[in-house]
C-alpha cells in the first residue's frame, strides 16, 4: 500500500554568515493514512525546517518528497497548489499560531477560503459541523 507521505533522503543546506548549516541530511519517513506524525527534538535540530520541507515551503536539494503517490519534490508554484490544500504545519505555539480574536468556526474555515472550497455557506456548514463535533 502507498503511504499517504514519504519523504525519501531528503536533504536542505542553508548557508548562513558563521558558515554551512546542515538543517536535514538524509531524512527518510513515511506516513500511512491515519496515523499522526509527531516531531519532537531539541532546538535546532531541524523540526521545523524538516516541516517546511514536507509542505514545500522549502524545496529540497536532493531527495523526495511524495504526496499520496505524487513527487511533489519539483513542482513549480502552480502546479503545487492543489497539493497544498491536503498538507498543513501546526506550529508548537498556539499563541503565535492562531488568532485569538477568531472564534474556533473562523480558524477552522480559513484554509476552506484559502484553498477556495465550497461556499460560503457550505464553508459555514463544514466549520460549523467540525467545531461541534470536538467541543
Amino acid at each position: 500500500m502507498t503511504p499517504l507521505f514519504r519523504m525519501q533522503d531528503v536533504v536542505k543546506h542553508f548557508t548562513t554568515q558563521r558558515g554551512p548549516v546542515r538543517a536535514v541530511d538524509g531524512v527518510s519517513l513515511e506516513i500511512a493514512r491515519g496515523e499522526v506524525l509527531g516531531l519532537v527534538g531539541e532546538s535546532g535540530c531541524g523540526k521545523s525546517s524538516l516541516a517546511r520541507l514536507a509542505v514545500r515551503i522549502y524545496a529540497p536539494e536532493s531527495g523526495t518528497i511524495e504526496l499520496d503517490g505524487v513527487d511533489v519534490s519539483r513542482l513549480e508554484r502552480a502546479a503545487l497548489r492543489p497539493h497544498r490544500a491536503k498538507m498543513q504545519m501546526i506550529f508548537q505555539d498556539p499563541f503565535a499560531s492562531l488568532n485569538p480574536r477568531a472564534n474556533v468556526a473562523r480558524i477552522i474555515e480559513e484554509p476552506l477560503i484559502v484553498h477556495r472550497r465550497g461556499g460560503s455557506k457550505e464553508r459555514d456548514r463544514k466549520s460549523t459541523r467540525l467545531n461541534s463535533s470536538h467541543t
